[in-house]
C-alpha cells in the first residue's frame, strides 16, 4: 500500500508541471542552439543541462563562453543568477517533511516552476516533490538534445509568444494562494518592487531582495496573528484515515 501511495504521489507530481511543458521545450531548445553558436559541443551542452540544470544560468554561461569569459567569471555570475534559490530551500524546508537523505536530492532538482507548483498544491509528500521536479528535469533535457541536433531551424521562442507561458502559470498558481488582504497586499507590494528592481539589478538580485522585502512585509502585518495550522490539520486527518 505505501508503494501505491508513493506511485501515485510520483504521477500527480509529474503530470501537475506538465502544462508547463509548452514553455520549457522552447527555451530548452533556444539554450541549446545558444550553446552551440557559441562552441560548445553536444556533451558539454548536454551536461550543462543535467548538471546545472538551471535556465537562466545556462543562459548566461554559453554567452559568457562565447566572448571567452574566465572560469570565476562564469562561475561567479551563473551564482548571483541562481542566489534566489536559497529562499526557495527554506520555504520548501519549511512546506514539505523531508528526510536528511531526501534533501539533497529535492534541493537538485529545485527551480522556479517546480517550487511554484509544489507551493500550490496540497500534497507534500517526497514524492510528490520529485515527481514535479523530474518532470521539468527530463522534458528541459530532452529539449536540450533536440534544440542541438536541430540547430538553428528552431525560431526565436520570444517570436512565438512562449516567453508569456511562464508568467502566467506562475500567476495563475498564485491566485489560488491569495486569501486574504495581508496576502493581497504582501502579493501586489511584491509584485510592484520585483518590476521596479529588475529595471535597475542584474540576475536574481531582484528576486532575492523582493522575497526578502515580501516576507518582512507579511510578517509585519500579520504580527500578532494565530499561525496557519491548515498543513498540521491536514496531515493529522490523514493520520486519522
Amino acid at each position: 500500500m505505501a508503494a501505491a501511495g508513493t506511485r501515485r504521489a510520483f504521477g500527480q507530481g509529474f503530470w501537475a508541471l506538465a502544462p508547463l511543458w509548452l514553455g520549457v521545450i522552447p527555451f530548452g531548445a533556444a539554450y541549446a542552439i545558444t550553446a552551440r553558436a557559441a562552441g560548445l559541443s553536444l556533451f558539454e551542452t548536454q551536461a550543462l543541462s543535467v548538471l546545472v540544470f538551471a535556465g537562466s544560468a545556462q543562459f548566461s554561461a554559453a554567452g559568457l563562453f562565447a566572448v571567452g569569459a574566465a572560469g570565476l567569471e562564469i562561475v561567479l555570475t551563473t551564482l548571483l543568477l541562481n542566489v534566489r534559490h536559497l529562499l526557495y530551500g527554506l520555504a520548501l524546508g519549511r512546506e514539505v517533511d523531508l528526510r536528511r537523505r531526501e534533501r539533497p536530492v529535492a534541493a537538485f532538482f529545485l527551480t522556479d516552476e517546480a517550487f511554484g507548483v509544489i507551493a500550490a498544491a496540497k500534497e507534500r509528500s517526497f514524492a510528490f516533490v520529485l515527481g514535479v521536479e523530474l518532470s521539468l528535469f527530463m522534458m528541459w533535457n530532452l529539449a536540450t538534445l533536440a534544440g542541438f541536433l536541430a540547430g538553428a531551424a528552431i525560431p526565436d521562442p520570444t517570436e512565438l509568444g512562449v516567453d508569456l507561458v511562464f508568467p502566467l502559470a506562475f500567476l495563475a498558481l498564485l491566485v489560488p494562494l491569495v486569501r486574504t488582504r495581508a496576502e493581497l497586499a504582501v502579493a501586489l507590494a511584491s509584485g510592484a518592487l520585483a518590476y521596479v528592481l529588475a529595471r535597475a539589478l542584474p540576475g536574481g538580485l531582484p528576486i532575492l531582495l523582493t522575497g526578502i522585502g515580501g516576507s518582512l512585509l507579511g510578517a509585519y502585518l500579520t504580527r500578532g496573528a494565530p499561525p496557519d495550522r491548515t498543513i498540521h490539520a491536514d496531515d493529522a486527518a490523514r493520520e486519522v484515515a
